[in-house]
């Protein structure tokens, strides 16, 4: 009896030990079952694919936002995804490889249904093998924007990762090599333009639906459509028309700013914002589990959570853009500030805080370091001491409490009245919920993959990369008068168009694993001139080999029985 099996078709084809794979439930059936009763057959299929989506997402959000600038850790780590920090890049990361053996895992068992299951039988069966179709081509998109180089450079000779769909005929014959960056975002295209034509039956935001394949389909256009300063206007326009598509289509709509800054404890289905989520429940999490997602690596929330990455210096300055977010008086300007928890010290003391240059004994600047000064007043004048020092601290506004002090290497440095705040190591703790309270369940999270307010940010963005700048203000300002009422952009041009859209994109998309990809894709350096153990001086330019991640060693490994080759990502600049 010929069976349909994740197990082996990964063995077949990507040459994986048994140990490596997850036999998740579903996995497998026999293909008897499969044609006399396709319909059933599917619900358990899908199930299984789904499930695999569990791991996935991850690693997936560990890969796009350790390598940004929005979090900082309280310094260095033994675990593997300290190198999505460092930038210390290698190719036997074990977080890789899942991610890897996951992401082909989707592939191969969402292509054992396209291939098993023939189209036009009924609508409701063609639409879950649109849901196989999505599947696949998210799972290539975000391989290749983890191992492949940006779009935007050289896509037709840059490789991206090899495409396999399905088992071959002769499974200890040749396997293909890494096929280029082009190639691979075409599959991924090819698969979504094929999953929004079938898709017929939206089952809401924790399956794929045909508007989810549109919202993917606008990101991917958009990852293609070049840099601000040498625009693609073709692919530029392709993801304005998903996304206006995604927008007139009347499922979803933006929450309301109170509803927004809660956006984290809904469920994806009682979201009206979400499009597409990897869906988590509370019973996949027992006792010490919560530790080990996403969130708890932010935060330590009702005893559960490591606690030891937050939000960084620089992240929060934005925030503080358009006026200072008082946490501990519960005065919050920018809506997206209620995804940040200070962890203030019971006593109440105020002090001023502020962030100064850190210099080695050679005199050259190294970092920059986190100082809580404590206060007092003398004639009615402030004043802050550190390291046995006194300053005179200056107005800069008073009303929001914003001072400066001009410092004992003549520097001036401005920081903030506050009540003291706990610290981690030398690190004042500024957890990030915006991953965990899902249900008010400790860090339950659903990984959001696509969601409304990403699509009209992509508009703005793929419009003012066409010229049309009237149309991207409008899109822009729907995204930031939500959290920042009247505080909309007056006007939006060929010199700011870059520094506003991408200001917003971090903002608002910060947490959902997007920050390192928008970064490089437009051809900009990554800087982290924030307090942490990361290298703050270093610039990672957008060509820097870093910018990819390695193709995993077992993989590699694994070609060199067959006669066939993986190629390996650069290992220098």
């Amino acid at each position: 009896m010929k069976k349909i099996t994740i197990y082996s078709i990964l063995a077949a084809v990507l040459l994986f030990t048994a140990c490596d794979i997850d036999r998740l439930p579903y996995g497998s059936m026999p293909d008897e079952s499969i044609k006399n009763d396709p319909g059933a057959s599917l619900n358990t299929l899908l199930t299984g694919t789904y499930s695999q989506l569990k791991g996935w997402s991850d690693v997936m959000h560990r890969c796009g936002e350790y390598a940004g600038d929005n979090i900082m850790i309280r310094g260095t780590s033994t675990d593997a995804f300290y190198e999505f920090i460092s930038y210390s890049r290698t190719p036997n990361n074990y977080r890789l490889q899942t991610f890897w053996d996951n992401s082909y895992k989707v592939i191969a068992q969402s292509s054992n249904i396209i291939t098993m299951i023939e189209e036009g039988q009924s609508p409701e069966i063609d639409s879950q093998i649109g849901e196989a179709y999505f599947l696949r081509g998210m799972m290539y998109y975000y391989l290749v924007r983890a191992y492949g180089r940006p779009f935007a450079q050289n896509p037709d000779q840059n490789l991206g990762v090899p495409i396999v769909n399905g088992t071959p005929d002769d499974v200890f014959g040749e396997m293909a090599d890494r096929s280029t960056v082009r190639e691979t975002y075409e599959q991924a295209i090819a698969d979504l333009e094929k999953a929004a034509s079938l898709i017929t039956v939206n089952r809401g935001s924790a399956y794929a639906s045909e508007m989810a394949a549109k919202a993917l389909l606008s990101r991917i256009y958009l990852y293609m459509s070049g840099t601000y300063d040498n625009p693609n206007v073709q692919y530029a326009e392709l993801a304005e028309r998903y996304a206006d598509e995604v927008i007139a289509s009347g499922e979803y709509e933006l929450l309301p700013r109170e509803e927004f800054m809660r956006y984290n404890t809904f469920t994806p289905e009682n979201n009206a914002e979400t499009i597409f989520a990897i869906k988590r429940v509370a019973s996949e999490f027992s006792g010490y589990d919560h530790y080990y997602g996403i969130g708890g690596m932010y935060a330590n929330i009702g005893g559960m959570g490591w606690g030891e990455m937050y939000a960084s210096a620089e992240y929060l300055a934005l925030l503080d853009e358009t006026g200072r977010n008082d946490w501990a008086n519960n005065k919050l300007v920018d809506a997206r500030a209620a995804f940040i928890e200070p962890q203030y010290t019971d006593d109440g003391t105020e002090v001023f805080r502020f962030i100064k240059d850190v210099y080695n004994g050679n005199g050259t600047q190294t970092g920059y370091g986190y100082v809580q000064a404590p206060i007092s007043e003398v004639n009615g004048k402030l004043f802050c001491t550190e390291e046995s020092t006194t300053f005179e601290m200056t107005p800069v506004d008073e009303e929001q409490g914003i001072y400066s002090i001009e410092y004992t290497n003549g520097k001036i440095y401005t920081g903030v009245v506050d009540k003291l705040m706990r610290l981690n190591r030398a690190f004042p703790m500024f957890y990030i919920t915006k991953c965990s309270r899902e249900g008010e369940e400790s860090h339950l999270h659903s990984p959001v993959i696509s969601r409304l307010g990403e699509i009209y940010l992509n508009k703005a963005e793929a419009a003012a990369k066409q010229g049309d700048y009237a149309t991207a203000l409008t899109a822009l300002n729907t995204v930031r008068e939500r959290s920042l009422p009247g505080e909309g952009y007056t006007s939006l041009n060929a010199e700011n168009a870059s520094e506003l859209i991408d200001k917003e994109r971090r903002l608002e998309l910060a947490f959902q694993a997007e920050r390192s990809y928008d970064v490089f894709r437009n051809g900009d350096p990554l800087t982290r001139k924030y307090p942490g153990p990361h290298n703050a001086m270093e610039v990672v330019e957008a060509t820097d080999y870093r910018v990819v991640y390695y193709i995993p060693q077992d993989a590699i490994n694994a070609y060199k029985g067959t006669g066939s080759t993986l190629t390996q990502n650069p290992t220098s600049n």
